[in-house]
């Protein structure tokens, strides 16, 4: 376990899993500095667990994706327990200016980002896209009909459980250890290391089952995980052709949906999913200036007072330094 900061005064920490050196590199280079930044920002923790949190010869050991429900009693144990925790993949980018996830936490209650509800687009136009520009540019053998369009009954059925009324990605869970630190422990002891899934012995159906089912969910704006193949698939669809080898383009484009979203999720194994490794989102000072000067006109009032008839050649360009 790697604390990167330690949590403030209310004890809220963001956690995640990078088990082994290249998973933990790259997050380190690409994502973490931005999530620094947040924390700094409200005060906040960063732990990073680089090993496992269960021995690999336990009959219940799986894949690192499923030990987040193991954070809170480790947590607990070390004495960092007293706040809440927001888990987040190692795969996510934060716009550093987003606000405080905490401020949206509920007493009691797991909070989640649905991947079907409250999107800023249609999910089935959108998962069409994507599946259509995949097998158009990447392989002519993507399906354009597959597990992507499972239905909630389907999806659930598939892995045998009862159907829940919606689907969250497990990339973010905010919860309190002291809460639910014992019932994130059961669920994970529930499955054998041989469990099966559409994720490939992922945690994603189960867990959502077991979060759903236990009682009531705080579903967090969709904003707060922004899922990356959606986003391009709907703003950016150009990157599938011209812009696939354009690096500052594709930055240029990440950048765009970090000024739109709070936390940009790069869940997935196509090619799109390793954009985040190109660069850090906002390395260039301007591109940073740019973002922290969008978020300051936000916090402006407007009055929509008539200025007058206002043409290009009466006003100055802006500086660009």
């Amino acid at each position: 376990m790697k604390i990167l900061r330690q949590p403030g005064i209310g004890g809220d920490l963001i956690c995640t899993i990078a088990i082994g050196q290249k998973y933990f590199d790259a997050w380190r280079l690409y994502a973490s500095p931005a999530w620094l930044e947040y924390c700094e920002r409200y005060d906040l923790g960063l732990i990073a667990f680089d090993e496992d949190l269960i021995p690999r010869d336990h009959p219940r050991w799986k894949k690192a994706t499923w030990q987040k429900m193991l954070i809170g009693h480790r947590l607990l144990e070390a004495n960092l327990g007293g706040g809440n925790v927001c888990y987040l993949d190692t795969d996510i980018l934060i716009n550093p200016f987003a606000p405080n996830i905490f401020d949206f936490t509920k007493p009691g209650q797991i909070g989640l980002v649905s991947i079907r509800s409250g999107l800023p687009f249609p999910l089935h136009l959108v998962q069409r896209r994507l599946a259509f520009l995949r097998h158009t540019h990447y392989s002519s053998s993507y399906p354009l009909d597959s597990a992507l369009f499972m239905s909630l009954e389907q999806l659930y059925g598939y892995h045998k459980l009862p159907p829940q009324e919606d689907e969250a990605c497990m990339g973010l869970i905010l919860f309190n250890p002291g809460f639910h630190a014992e019932c994130m422990e059961n669920w994970f002891m529930q499955y054998d290391r041989n469990v099966q899934s559409v994720t490939g012995g992922g945690d994603q159906t189960h867990i959502n089952f077991e979060i759903q089912s236990a009682g009531p969910v705080n579903w967090l704006d969709y904003r707060f995980q922004a899922i990356w193949v959606y986003e391009m698939a709907w703003n950016y669809p150009f990157l599938y052709s011209s812009g696939r080898e354009d690096n500052r383009l594709i930055i240029q484009c990440i950048q765009a949906a970090l000024q739109s979203n709070y936390f940009l999720h790069f869940a997935g194994s196509w090619h799109e999913s390793d954009m985040w490794k190109i660069k850090r989102a906002f390395e260039d000072s301007s591109e940073y200036g740019e973002l922290r000067n969008f978020h300051d006109y936000l916090q402006q009032p407007v009055t929509g007072l008539a200025q007058g008839i206002i043409r290009p050649e009466q006003t100055s360009s802006p500086d660009k330094s």
